[in-house]
Formats: structure tokens, sequence, C-alpha cells
């Protein structure tokens, strides 16, 4: 021996724990730095089940400031408050209103393609009124719902056509007026986009169709009227006089009887020689 007596040897334990203790003081030292400065970890769930997370700076209120939102949906945004601007990765820009980090009220929406929507908005969604700006020229402006077009509004197209009605889940539903390009309108009801059920059509020519329509074409009982004073009473098919009808010439002559694609049927087998006018337009409205 050499007099002195020898070191214990520190056991693996006792260094793990420093360890952990060093660790746990640094945490709560970088915390409480984070926690000073304003940076804070901030999260909540809007009740359409979208949850959003946000790290960054806080106001003096706990409110964020600048920083980064992550949304449950895999999308994330670059929001600074001094300029209320959400900037997202997919190149889209929201300016506008906020609660809990989610566009709630009022602002606009520009999408990386050019489309501008600008309006109302609850959780994130399209709600209430507002106005879309497609980037080819259509512009769409009335109510909004779940961030579809359901309610009343206008759509006005590009080509020059143009919508005034009811809408359900951003399609033509229900009553309105369609305008088309060459002139012709259309007032009655629609279902998913197509004229559906009762309506009348006047066309730029002159004529007007007055009756059913099934799947966007006159199907069903109505009256066709041609701008020289003919006029149809009875079934179509395909938007053609098909069936039990009555057929008036402008000097008065009279015909009750059957039609096919348009054609009187002769009831004595022969072939019909009266020539009668087409009906509907060159679109085939």
């Amino acid at each position: 021996m050499t007099g002195k007596y020898a070191k214990p040897k520190k056991s693996f334990g006792s260094i793990m724990l420093r360890i952990v203790i060093v660790a746990a003081i640094l945490l709560a030292v970088a915390a409480a730095v984070l926690y000073f400065v304003g940076i804070r970890y901030v999260s909540s769930t809007a009740g359409n089940g979208l949850s959003v997370r946000f790290f960054g700076i806080v106001d003096k209120n706990g409110a964020p400031s600048r920083g980064v939102i992550r949304y449950s949906n895999g999308m994330t945004a670059k929001y600074d408050a001094s300029t209320g601007r959400l900037e997202y990765s997919n190149g889209d820009v929201y300016e506008g209103a906020l609660k809990d980090m989610l566009k709630n009220g009022e602002g606009t929406l520009t999408h990386k393609n050019g489309d501008v929507y600008t309006g109302w908005f609850q959780n994130d969604v399209f709600e209430g009124a507002g106005k879309y700006v497609y980037s080819g020229g259509d512009v769409y402006e009335g109510a909004y719902r779940d961030g579809k077009e359901n309610g009343t509004g206008t759509l006005t197209c590009a080509d020059g056509s143009s919508y005034t009605g009811s809408f359900k889940d951003g399609k033509l539903d229900g009553t309105g007026t369609f305008t088309y390009s060459d002139g012709t309108v259309y007032t009655g009801s629609f279902v998913a986009d197509m004229r559906e059920g009762q309506g009348e059509i006047v066309f730029s020519n002159g004529d007007r169709y007055v009756g059913e329509f099934k799947g966007d074409v006159r199907e069903g009982v109505g009256t066709y009227y041609w701008a020289n004073g003919e006029k149809y009473e009875g079934e179509f098919r395909g938007n053609l006089m098909n069936g039990k009808g009555v057929y008036t010439f402008p000097g008065g002559r009279v015909y009750d009887g059957y039609f096919e694609n348009g054609v009187i049927v002769r009831t004595d087998g022969a072939a019909a020689e009266t020539q009668l006018p087409e009906t509907g337009d060159a679109t085939g409205n």
C-alpha cells in the first residue's frame, strides 16, 4: 500500500442520474428563456375537427404574433400579425381575421393559381357572403356554406353567359335564370347543374318553349312557340316533338295526332309530307 486510500469508483447509475439532472436543469433554463422572450407552443382544435399547432412569438395577451402554424391536414403556414398575412406552404396567401389560428371572420384568400376569394370564413372554410374570382375570368358572388356555393348567388362566366338563382354544394340547383352567351334565356328549375322540372326558355331567334325538362333537355309535356306564329302543344322527348300533340300552322290549320322525332306520323302509314320547322337553336337548347 502507498499509504493513501483508493478513491471509490462511481457507479454507472449515479453518472446517469447526474446527466439527467443537468439535462433537466438545462431544459428548464431554455424553457424559461423562451418564455421570457415570448416564444410559446399553442394548440387548438376547431369544431370541424381540424387541429392547429403554433410555435413562435406571442403578444402580451398570449395571442400568436409571429411564427409557424401546422395543421392536422399536413398544411403549414407562416404567420406575421404585423402584416396580418398567412403564407401557406402550397403558395396560397390569406389576409384577414383569425380566431384560434384559423380563418374566422372577413378576409381575402389568394390562391397560387390566381383565384381570389373575398368574404367570410368560419373555421377555415368559406361561410356566409363571399365573392370568388377565378383566374379564367368566371366570377361567383353570393352565399357559401361549408366551403361551397350554397344558397342564392350569381355566376358570371368569361364566355358572356350568366346565372342568377339557387346553388347547392357548388352546383346550379333550385330555381334560377341562365342567360346563354347567344342571348337565349332559360328560367326555371335546376338539379345538379341541369335543367330539370318546369321551365321556360326564350331563344335568341324569338322562339319560346314552356314546359317540362329532364336531364337538361325538353322532355315531357310542353308548348313550343315559333317566332313565325306556329305552335305545338304536346309531348317532347330528347328536345323533339315525340308522342301525342297538337300542331297549329300560321294560317290556322290544326293537326291533332302523333309525332316522332319532330315529324308528323300519318295514321294511314304513309310518310308525312308536311315539313315542320326545327325546335331550339343551333346549340340544341
